[in-house]
């Protein structure tokens, strides 16, 4: 007899919807598994086997076939133990064919029948609200995350034996308890506790207010790390729609806890210089794909400490993301694509040793090794990156003052009304973008047009500095949000000359700057 049930498996966050088709016969006992199964997949053979024997269900005089279609996706994971099971039990007619195919199935199962956690649980309820399906099943663990999809009727179940009395009729699973989202992120690291740096200062708050991408400069212990560990809290709260897709890339990676939901915090993620390519943007060993850390950091901040300290062709791999926002991954059978726009706060030392201009002698390193240090950064990547700013040793004087600087609500309650500012334009414009920095170029002369003068000192920079055609468009994009920082609906000379500033670490400023740090 033939039975079928309802699963899912992921290609990055897309939810494939997979039927569970399971043939029955009498005969030599065997159980065969079909469908572009991985390993994962075909061992559930056993597991369902086991859970079986608990409900009473015993499949010793059964020859069982189980397909999994369409046969030419890859399925991985064992999300797929619980549709098996109910599949196999219709086919043996220990449950109502129709019971089996009325709700989509996505447990993992213990050998004693409990029903465990698993990934990317959100992104599969997304998924059935937009298959209409009704009644998904899911694990109980998974609780916090099911409700947070609404319009769907999500019941949740703790054992196999709890799952089949409802099956049967005999009693009602439970629907997931509403989630309680948590709270934005309180800064308990208040820009007011970095000392002097202005310039550095600045930069970040630009590169908040407009989602650019910036690099600091500077000598060990200038502060570099303590300003990049503040720039979540420069930045507003996620929207629903945000939160909900930075969930579900978190679901994904398997970072959700029993009781973690809906979070409206900024991701933050800070990577060792020795992450590989993979983890850095994605990947797995054979048919797997995972999100990596430019997509964990998605709406939020990805911080490179010592960036030329880097594997150089994970950087080279950050340049394709930088640009389009999303990760694709391939493999053999699986192509997955990821969300990929954090904004990307990079640091590094100005030499080997990292004391280079800093005015006290004490950089040893030959002008060999200060050019073989630098160039472990491409052209192509520092053009991606919009604000460049070197920090210099910060003064004792500055370190004993009393009080700190301006602290971190004061700045983000200015980088909120530039967003706000920006997002009142996009719409007035209908253009698609969400921050300046992720303008198109088509639609860049729209809404950060220069006067006569702007374009003249542009040109003198781009001809002095010697700036590729992406560099000037970074320059328009920062000026746009300079002038919107400043409430100003037009693009002032003064503007674009902040904007200039902010690329002197470009190719022929490079050497003058550093050295002059």
């Amino acid at each position: 007899m033939l039975a079928t049930a309802l699963a899912a498996t992921l290609l990055g966050l897309d939810a494939q919807p997979v039927r569970v088709e399971v043939e029955v016969l009498r005969g030599v006992p065997r159980f065969e598994l079909v469908g572009l199964a991985e390993a994962a997949v075909r061992e559930s053979r056993v597991r369902v086997k086991s859970a079986l024997a608990q409900v009473g269900v015993d499949l010793g005089e059964y020859q069982i076939v189980v397909n999994l279609a369409p046969a030419d996706v890859r399925k991985s994971g064992s999300a797929f133990d619980l549709a098996i099971a109910t599949a196999t039990m219709a086919a043996i007619g220990a449950l109502l064919r129709a019971r089996s195919t009325a709700s989509s199935f996505s447990e993992k199962l213990s050998l004693n029948g409990a029903v465990h956690p698993v990934r990317g649980v959100l992104p599969q309820l997304l998924g059935a609200r937009a298959r209409a399906a009704s009644g998904p099943s899911l694990p109980r663990a998974n609780e916090a995350e099911c409700a947070l999809v609404e319009d769907v009727d999500v019941r949740t179940a703790a054992t196999l034996t709890e799952l089949v009395r409802a099956l049967r009729g005999k009693e009602k699973l439970p629907k997931a308890a509403p989630a309680r989202a948590e709270a934005p992120d309180v800064d308990a690291e208040d820009l007011a506790d970095v000392r002097g740096q202005a310039a550095a200062r600045r930069a970040i708050e630009i590169a908040a207010a407009g989602g650019h991408n910036v690099l600091m400069i500077g000598p060990p212990g200038s502060g570099k790390t303590m300003l990049a560990r503040r720039l979540p809290g420069l930045l507003p709260p996620l929207s629903k729609d945000e939160a909900l897709e930075v969930t579900a890339i978190h679901s994904v990676a398997g970072m959700l806890g029993p009781s973690r939901s809906l979070s409206l915090r900024r991701p933050f993620r800070a990577p060792h210089h020795t992450v590989s390519e993979i983890g850095l943007v994605g990947g797995g060993g054979g048919d797997v794909a995972r999100p990596g850390e430019v997509s964990l950091a998605h709406q939020g901040v990805l911080f490179l400490d010592e960036l030329a300290e880097f594997r150089r062709t994970a950087l080279e791999a950050l340049r394709q993301p930088m640009e389009d926002g999303v990760v694709t991954v391939s493999r053999a059978h699986v192509k997955a694509t990821f969300p990929a726009r954090p904004l990307l706060a990079c640091a590094m030392n100005p030499c080997p040793c990292g004391y280079r201009g800093d005015g006290t002698r004490r950089c040893g390193c030959t002008p060999e090794r200060v050019r073989a240090y630098r160039a472990r950064l491409s052209g192509p990547l520092l053009d991606r990156i919009d604000v460049h700013v070197v920090l210099p040793p910060v003064d004792v004087v500055e370190l004993q003052a009393r009080g700190g600087g301006e602290g971190s609500e004061a700045v983000r309650f200015r980088v909120e009304r530039a967003r706000a500012l920006q997002a009142e334009r996009f719409a007035r414009r209908e253009v698609g973008a969400t921050t300046n920095a992720s303008l198109r170029t088509r639609d860049l002369a729209r809404v950060a047009s220069l006067s006569d003068a702007g374009r003249s000192l542009l040109a003198a920079a781009m001809d002095r500095l010697s700036l590729s055609a992406r560099a000037y468009g970074k320059v328009l994009r920062v000026a746009r949000t300079i002038a919107d920082l400043q409430g100003a609906a037009a693009i002032a000379p003064a503007h674009v000359a902040e904007a200039i500033a902010a690329r002197v670490l470009d190719r022929a400023g490079a050497e003058s700057t550093l050295d002059a740090a």
